[in-house]
């Protein structure tokens, strides 16, 4: 590369160690700093865009995330400031539609769920529109996630939910980018979660030089 090239990077780690130790663990390091800080770097912008709008709630990342590399992935939504929603499976009961639709019914899903997940485990259910919504919560459920809604269509049952049921969390789902996050923010959704943060990142360039 030219000097001036040379001058725009910016270093950002020293390793010290036997070359052919460095250079074999080389490529490993370099692509998991690079899908890392694509993932903060998203997350970063996403918390920046929560701030300029003053919203009270929680943007966080789903489960969609790369099997194996799921803990690097949650941590660094949580360095770019987001939340990472479940760290693992066993943090909360999630209940979406395949498995209400295998039960029978939402109130029959979270009584089961209950049972077997006990007092100490939160229950979240997946709902399409208000009704199901309030099916959850009058079944127990503790956070409702209004999916694919449009925002205004959001805002409205929302609003509605949480005049029912203050307590419970209402989270808002379902291809949600950057660009569309504020329309989602209301004072009556808690949780705007966005599989874009582990899923759609870009990765940042980095890259190793042995000094000679």
């Amino acid at each position: 590369i030219s000097d001036e090239d040379a001058k725009a990077k910016k270093p950002v780690a020293i390793v010290r160690g036997p070359v052919r130790k460095i250079l074999i663990a080389e490529r490993t390091a370099l692509n998991v700093m690079s899908r890392a800080s694509g993932i903060a770097t998203a997350a970063r912008e996403m918390a920046e865009i929560k701030a300029a709008h003053n919203w009270h709630g929680e943007v966080a990342a789903t489960r969609k995330t790369t099997p194996g590399f799921a803990i690097v992935e949650k941590y660094a939504v949580l360095v770019g400031g987001c939340s990472t929603h479940r760290m693992t499976l066993s943090q909360m009961v999630m209940l979406k539609d395949n498995h209400v639709w295998s039960v029978g019914s939402i109130p029959d899903a979270v009584k089961k769920a209950r049972r077997a997940a006990g007092f100490s485990s939160k229950i979240e259910v997946e709902c399409r529109d208000l009704d199901e919504a309030i099916q959850a919560a009058t079944a127990g459920a503790e956070v409702v996630m209004l999916d694919n809604y449009e925002p205004e269509d959001l805002k409205v049952d929302a609003a509605k939910l949480k005049e029912q049921f203050p307590h419970v969390l209402i989270e808002a789902s379902g291809g949600i980018t950057e660009t569309t996050a504020p329309g989602y923010f209301s004072p009556h959704v808690d949780v705007l979660s966005m599989g874009k943060l582990t899923q759609g990142y870009g990765a940042l360039d980095f890259s190793l030089k042995i000094q000679r």
